[in-house]
């Protein structure tokens, strides 16, 4: 699923940076890679609605609903967590490890569950009102925290209010709020962290969820009553109507398991309808695969770093006369090779960190995910670039040998010399 690069980092934390690096922009579009800022195409599913509500629609009362809105921003605070080691920390704030809980769920293999913890509840400004966010986190083994605000609606609300609510909530950023939180959160659990050091990539992802969807008379309504062209708004945040194509483009993604529950991806947000209020599956693969995500932006950056280092090293290091018998490279060579074995490591533990075995509801809507985010593009551009690395050790340990043995067959030489010089004075 993943392969990782870990650069050099220092074992010293580096929590201080928290608050100017928190700031920077972490929206994928920002980072896409393969030129687009994002990939489309549909993705075959029994799950699916039918083809034909992509078809232009016919005028519809929209429902009314209740739920919220959840930012989701993503941090890589250092080369691993030791899960067990962050409960202790965190036992005054009674975290959790949760895992899928339908039944489907069992499908996904998850061997070192995340930490789940609440951090508080803060007041916010949405709109030109004030609303209560529950501010929480998500810890993965493999260094990631996912920090959470989620916002509530002001009880039921009609379809186009909660599209307005939503887009307000996401263009509000709650910046100061996630920069806080990340610093207490990093104080809390620094003796848990593994070579801590905060990256400067963050991933940004919002979840607007549904908990109730009612009619006119406040009747329940099935999913189905919710279609493309009523999402458009507060998914893709378009004022103008769409044509159908453009939905058929844009809004692919689109999954139901039962007759009133529904989830929709985007890029950088997801539309999940679910009655039942404990039932965060879908929330927590989404965030899951942002987790990964994050992870294979952070690694790639790394290795954008890390080559042009290289590369000056080794023109430093050919200049560099009168190293005996070619040991020149000895610590570069030293580098590359930790670097490669670490990254190996890295790349078994955040591959076995969740196994789908089954094609199942939960797991569709995981692959979905990885292929809107462009896993495999991240995925092959990494791999090529630690083909370079193994290239580049491979030459330069090539020389390094073929200098040793120049060197030895010099010193055989000059003993054989030697020999006759004082065979000839005897």
């Amino acid at each position: 699923m993943l392969a990782l690069l870990l650069a050099s980092r220092p074992a010293e934390s580096q929590f201080d940076e928290v608050a100017s690096l928190a700031c920077l922009p972490g929206r994928r579009a920002d980072a896409a890679v393969g030129g687009g800022a994002v990939h489309h195409g549909a993705l075959s599913s029994r799950y699916h609605a039918d083809e034909n509500r992509m078809e232009s629609p016919a005028p519809a009362e929209l429902p009314r609903v209740s739920g919220a809105a959840i930012l989701y921003r993503l941090h890589d605070v250092g080369y691993g967590i030791d899960i067990e080691r962050a409960l202790d920390l965190l036992a005054a704030q009674s975290p959790e490890r949760v895992r899928p809980v339908r039944g489907e769920g069992q499908a996904i293999q998850i061997p070192n569950p995340p930490i789940s913890v609440i951090l508080g509840t803060e007041s916010v400004v949405v709109g030109s009102h004030r609303r209560d966010a529950e501010i929480s986190a998500r810890i993965f083994d493999f260094g990631v925290v996912s920090l959470r605000v989620r916002i509530d609606t002001p009880g039921i609300m009609s379809w186009a209010e909660f599209s307005e609510f939503g887009n307000q909530v996401d263009s509000g950023g709650q910046q100061e709020l996630f920069v806080h939180h990340l610093r207490l959160l990093s104080e809390r659990i620094h003796q848990a962290v593994v070579r801590p050091k905060l990256a400067r990539v963050t991933e940004d992802y919002v979840v607007y969820r549904v908990n109730r969807l009612l009619g006119a008379d406040g009747e329940p309504l099935q999913s189905e009553a919710l279609r493309d062209v009523d999402v458009v708004p507060l998914l893709l945040n378009e004022r103008r109507p769409l044509s159908a194509d453009a939905r058929r483009e844009l809004l692919p993604h689109r999954f139901s398991y039962y007759a009133d529950d529904l989830a929709i991806l985007t890029w950088d947000n997801a539309l999940v309808v679910e009655p039942t209020s404990t039932d965060t599956d879908v929330q927590y693969i989404l965030e899951f695969a942002n987790a990964q995500l994050l992870e294979l932006r952070y690694y790639d950056a790394m290795l954008d770093a890390e080559l042009p280092r290289m590369y000056d090293r080794i023109a430093a290091l050919r200049g560099r006369a009168g190293t005996f018998l070619g040991r020149r490279f000895a610590p570069l060579l030293a580098d590359l090779q930790s670097m490669v074995a670490d990254s190996t490591e890295l790349v078994e533990r955040v591959e076995n960190s969740l196994k789908v075995t089954d094609d199942v509801y939960l797991a569709r809507i995981y692959t979905a995910a990885l292929e809107i985010f462009r896993g495999r593009a991240w995925r092959a551009g990494i791999d090529r670039k630690l083909a370079i690395i193994r290239d580049t050790y491979a030459m330069l340990n090539g020389e390094a040998q073929s200098r040793r043995a120049e060197a030895l067959e010099l010193a055989i030489v000059l003993l054989i010399v030697a020999e006759i010089v004082m065979a000839l004075l005897a």
